[in-house]
């Protein structure tokens, strides 16, 4: 059964496995989550669970049409909500979500937003070359050609340039599962995953 939980990113480090070999790893502090509503086929169309992220709030992090919305199911604290498709038999409305069920986990997906760049231009963005950087060539950091004059006498749709970089919905699948302490709401898994420190972060895992 696939099975999801939100969280926030903590940072990275690093730990020595069997063969005294150092792991890049990244913790992430994981739930608890609640189920907020169960969705059907029936009422909305399709199989879903909204899950959302049990966290310490101040007074007026919480808006009136969330507020209403999570008085149908008595809970507080939580302002992140999110989706999860599929069917999830074992989960009902107001059911909790803790790292206990990922002990058994060996890899997961993890869904996050990327650092905000800001506007760059093709060499930061695409890794272009460049020109030479010698005195006089007028062509260090330039995109160069973009299109023909004659045919097609257009720039086609998806052609490499400068623009806005970073600050999108990225998934990075199959990171292996270093460590998981429910205890302190704690999962490491190996390698980086997308965000800042304090980003939040869905983590997929099928049990």
């Amino acid at each position: 059964m696939k099975i999801g939980i939100l969280g926030r990113k903590l940072g990275m480090t690093q730990i020595f496995d069997e063969t005294r070999a150092a792991v890049p790893v990244t913790v992430i502090a994981a739930g608890p989550c609640v189920v907020l509503q169960k969705k059907t086929p029936e009422s909305d169309g399709y199989h879903a669970i909204q899950i959302g992220l049990v966290e310490k709030l101040g007074r007026h992090a919480i808006n009136k049409p969330l507020a209403g919305h999570l008085k149908k199911t008595g809970t507080g604290s939580v302002k992140q909500v999110r989706e999860l498709r599929g069917e999830f038999p074992d989960l009902s409305t107001g059911a909790s979500i803790t790292l206990d069920l990922f002990k058994e986990i060996q890899a997961v997906d993890v869904v996050g937003t990327s650092k905000g760049k800001g506007f760059q231009g093709v060499v930061r963005r695409h890794h272009f070359g460049g020109g030479r950087a010698t005195h006089g060539s007028m062509f260090h950091r330039a995109p160069g050609s973009i299109g023909s004059s004659s045919y097609p006498s257009r720039v086609f749709k998806g052609m490499k340039m400068g623009g806005q970089m970073g600050g999108g919905r990225i998934t990075v699948k199959n990171l292996k599962v270093v460590q998981v302490d429910a205890a302190s709401g704690v999962i490491l898994v190996r390698g980086a995953v997308p965000g800042p420190a304090g980003g939040l972060l869905l983590i997929h895992g099928i049990r």
